[in-house]
């Protein structure tokens, strides 16, 4: 298995595997509350079977090139962890998500592991166009947005129930040349 280092201060990127299903729930069972403000995950990953089945499905994505999962760890700890959600060589476009439990916020983790698997999905995949989708309410995953030179294209009204109630999402993006630019400025 591989890792890439995500800076000095120990934090690293690696791929987030089925047989990591003991370790992604107790990081579940540490951030359920904070991860689930916005997002379905603390829901989903209730128990040491849904730990397995939501990571297993990922392998099956990522066998089937349509998605990826990576963790993010920090002095050897799971912490958080980026996606792609979709992923679709033959179109070029996939949807980048993440989340992260309270004790890693605020760090720059998730910006730096976005930099890493957008900037894999541009240069080695040739994906052109790279999305992103955030609660309205989710202040800091639309400053992630913001940091990684995304635009923001629209709001889906009321498009997503989250534990009862309807959340607008936005819908923000970056594209390869932007990113290009980006990097070369």
């Amino acid at each position: 298995m591989f890792a890439i280092p995500l800076g000095d201060d120990g934090a690293e990127l690696r791929p987030l595997e089925p047989s990591h299903a003991e370790e992604f729930l107790a990081h579940m069972d540490r951030g359920r509350a904070f991860i689930g403000e916005h997002i379905v995950l603390a829901d989903v990953v209730k128990d040491l079977g849904s730990a397995r089945s939501f990571l297993g499905s990922y392998a099956e994505k990522a066998a089937n090139d349509t998605g990826r999962i990576y963790g993010i760890w920090t002095d050897g700890t799971l912490v958080g962890g980026v996606l792609f959600r979709t992923f679709d060589a033959t179109y070029g476009t996939a949807e980048a998500g993440c989340w992260l439990e309270p004790s890693a916020a605020g760090k720059g983790l998730i910006t730096r592991a976005c930099r890493v698997i957008i900037d894999w999905a541009f240069e080695e995949r040739g994906i052109h166009r790279v999305e992103w989708h955030a609660s309205a309410k989710n202040g800091p995953s639309i400053a992630v947005a913001r940091r990684l030179g995304m635009t923001l294209e629209g709001v889906l009204r009321e498009n997503y129930p989250h534990r009862g109630v309807r959340a607008d999402t936005e819908v923000w993006a970056v594209l390869a040349p932007e990113w290009r630019a980006a990097k070369a400025s």
